[in-house]
């Protein structure tokens, strides 16, 4: 069972906490994790970009010149992907890029990127995290005690305007709560920062 050190906000440790074999101890499955990435990104891909058919293109209804005598080449239309300001042969159309896993695939996979933090020590467990009025520097002066590195995130076991607000100002630094946690923002970060009841929350949720 993945044991982890508890801190408190001025970086000292009071405690140690068990995490959970089945969600923080699995051996990590490289494939489903890579899917789960691929997936993740797909789906952010907005798919709007359109180019227009020689059917959509104005103008271009008289034929340019004569079919014979001029000495030419041949054409029946200026808008003709062959000419400036024409159509665009095999371009982009609006599409969807989306892409689905398994249920049973992404909890997979969410449980081998948290496994991987684990066993890279990339996790760090706040005995709590109260922040009273909104000030970057209070999130600032908590990264410096724990030396956490440049890319951070934190986990909260639920939203908490304070600690959003403080954080996101900081490049690097992004909150999330547990219920949110997915594979692409686990492994984007160098550290992850869980207060004990976001551990408690993702047990719940994954166990």
């Amino acid at each position: 069972m993945p044991k982890v050190a508890v801190y408190n906000m001025d970086g000292n440790q009071v405690d140690e906490i068990n995490l959970s074999d089945d969600i923080f101890g699995i051996e990590v499955n490289e494939a489903v994790l890579h899917q789960a990435v691929t997936m993740q990104l797909a789906n952010e891909r907005q798919g709007t970009a359109s180019t227009k058919t020689i059917s959509m293109v104005r103008g271009g209804g008289a034929k340019p010149w004569r079919q014979k005598g001029t000495g030419r080449a041949r054409h029946g239309s200026i808008r003709s992907p062959l000419w400036r300001g024409g159509a665009v042969v095999f371009g982009p159309h609006p599409r969807s890029y989306a892409k689905k896993m398994p249920k049973k695939m992404r909890r997979l996979a969410l449980k081998s990127a948290l496994s991987a933090k684990t066993s890279s020590e990339e996790i760090l467990v706040l005995d709590q995290l109260q922040i009273t009025e909104p000030k970057t520097k209070t999130v600032v002066k908590l990264l410096n005690n724990l030396k956490a590195p440049k890319k951070v995130l934190i986990v909260l076991a639920d939203f908490d305007e304070n600690v959003y607000k403080s954080a996101r100002n900081i490049a690097g630094v992004k909150t999330i709560e547990a219920t949110g946690l997915n594979v692409y923002d686990i492994l984007n970060a160098d550290k992850l920062i869980f207060t004990k009841d976001a551990v408690a929350r993702v047990e719940e949720v994954l166990g």
